[in-house]
């Protein structure tokens, strides 16, 4: 299921602290890998650099392949930033409105620690490096997906050591445990090379979105 990816592109979010850099901004070249998982999931992509945390949530879930059906958040430095729902438990916890910070914002803390959780249950914990930086109007019809490996996990499989037991169960016909996980499922074979770079950028190109800014 994709999400649709709404809100402002201009080059300041309203809350964001001046970074002093002139127009525009740059674009970023980001590899997002699943933390822990053995052949690696991972994801390689560019965005513009007036992109919020909350447009790169819906970007990621895209990219990766999750449904967006749970809870997430950021750790960017060392600061926690989630959706804007946070009301009372942003005052207890000084995490902030993930809307509100563009990735340029925040490009000296996602240096050393940039974080994207994902299912507080299951603890999908994603990785994200910043490769390398671009000028903008080097690379047009943004955000854009360059290279990939692996297919993202079941929703609700339980973390990477379920997602293990599950790849030993689903792909075993015999497995006394087959059946039951296949009706789980909703199929009897899970391929976990199965990752359509093609694919995955005709989902992203369904959003609203040109060279970083609201079509």
């Amino acid at each position: 299921m994709s999400t649709i990816i709404k809100g402002d592109f201009s080059r300041r979010s309203k809350t964001a602290s001046d970074t002093g850099l002139a127009d525009p901004a740059p674009i970023y070249q980001l590899n997002i890998s699943l933390t822990f998982s053995d052949p690696l999931i991972w994801r390689r992509l560019l965005i513009p650099g007036e992109t919020s945390l909350a447009q790169l949530h819906a970007i990621i879930q895209n990219c990766m392949g999750w449904n967006d059906i749970h809870a997430h958040r950021f750790l960017v430095g060392k600061v926690f930033y989630g959706p804007s729902e946070g009301g009372e438990i942003w005052e207890k916890t000084g995490e902030r409105d993930e809307a509100a910070y563009q990735i340029v914002t925040l490009e000296n803390d996602l240096k050393w620690c940039f974080t994207y959780i994902y299912d507080f249950g299951d603890g999908w914990e994603h990785d994200i490096a910043l490769e390398q930086t671009l000028p903008n109007g080097h690379v047009r019809d943004l955000p854009a997906l360059l290279d990939g490996e692996k297919a993202c996990p079941p929703e609700n499989v339980g973390g990477v050591p379920g997602y293990m037991e599950f790849l030993t169960i689903i792909n075993d016909p015999h497995h006394k445990h087959h059946q039951r996980m296949a009706k789980w499922y909703g199929a009897d074979r899970f391929d976990p090379d199965d990752f359509d770079l093609a694919e995955a950028n005709r989902i992203l190109k369904t959003q609203p979105i040109v060279a970083g800014r609201p079509v």
